[in-house]
């Protein structure tokens, strides 16, 4: 199957001048959505992930998914003041402003290999601040997985020093 077909483009959202890419229109087909997580997790199986991390929000929808497919843990990156434990943040700079990101600090452990699942790479703000986070635990980032990259950003560029996988190129 396409996935590409399934993705609906909004232009002007959330500013002038982006072309959005939802995802909503793919999760909402049962196969489309199953062949994204399936397509993730058949990349994932042979690198021992102990854990899947996944950025708020779109992160959550493909992350749990996938992390049930593994049979491995689940831990959500969360914006300020919304996680009730102790935490640490990033911020760091989106294509259109700034953000900041927590996790829990128990959340990893030293050594946990990870991989970060989310929708959208375009410059790679959010991944690299959710690998900084992670790496400040002590979790290794294994793998960082996305359904959707945006070329013309060059978000890949900016993390070479990670495995990348994407399912639809813009």
């Amino acid at each position: 199957m396409d996935l590409k077909s399934k993705i609906r483009e909004i232009e002007g959202f959330p500013i002038e001048g982006v072309s959005f890419k939802d995802i909503t229109t793919l999760t909402r087909d049962k196969q489309a959505f199953k062949q994204a997580v399936d397509l993730i997790i058949d990349d994932l199986k042979d690198k021992e992930i102990d854990l899947i991390v996944g950025p708020e929000a779109r992160g959550f929808l493909f992350g749990a998914a996938v992390a049930y497919g593994l049979g491995v843990g689940f831990v959500p990156i969360r914006k300020p003041g919304k996680l009730p434990a102790e935490t640490t943040s990033f911020e760091y700079e989106l294509e259109y402003g700034k953000n900041t990101l927590e996790i829990h600090t128990d959340a990893i452990s030293k050594g946990d290999r990870i991989a970060i699942v989310d929708d959208l790479l375009a410059t790679a703000g959010t991944v690299l601040a959710g690998a900084a986070l992670v790496e400040s635990l002590g979790g290794e980032v294994v793998a960082c997985e996305f359904i959707i990259e945006l070329d013309e950003l060059k978000g890949r560029e900016k993390l070479n020093k990670y495995y990348v996988n994407t399912l639809v190129n813009y």
